[in-house]
């Protein structure tokens, strides 16, 4: 069962244990968007923990900042980015330096599901 969930930068889906957001071509993610994804981890996983999934179909910016804000989220367990692009993944390598969760990087969707249910 899921549950979507659509905003102006993206959509995130939620899931029984993770989310997976897929977010909009071209789009910045800054600190101030993590107030979303905290509201998410209230409402849908108030008394258990969860895994963030960012599929990246489509291109745009990341602020690391924002994972400051983001290791704060006590129930999150972990963070997994999807992609095909080389690039894409050369660059959570940097990423994940600023966030104190675990950080992994998927060529597979299913590869990220299964780490995620590995955790929760």
């Amino acid at each position: 069962m899921s549950q979507e969930l659509k905003y102006p930068f993206g959509k995130i889906t939620i899931y029984s244990n993770y989310v997976i957001a897929v977010m909009n071509e071209g789009v910045t993610i800054t600190p101030n968007l993590n107030s979303v994804l905290e509201d998410i981890a209230k409402l849908y996983f108030s008394n258990k923990n969860f895994v963030y999934i960012t599929h990246r179909v489509n291109s745009y910016a990341v602020d690391p900042n924002i994972y400051f804000k983001t290791s704060k989220i006590k129930n999150l367990v972990g963070f997994a980015v999807v992609s095909g692009k080389k690039i894409v993944l050369d660059n959570t390598e940097l990423e994940s330096i600023f966030l104190n969760k675990p950080f992994k990087s998927f060529t597979s969707i299913d590869d990220a599901i299964s780490w995620a249910n590995s955790l929760c």
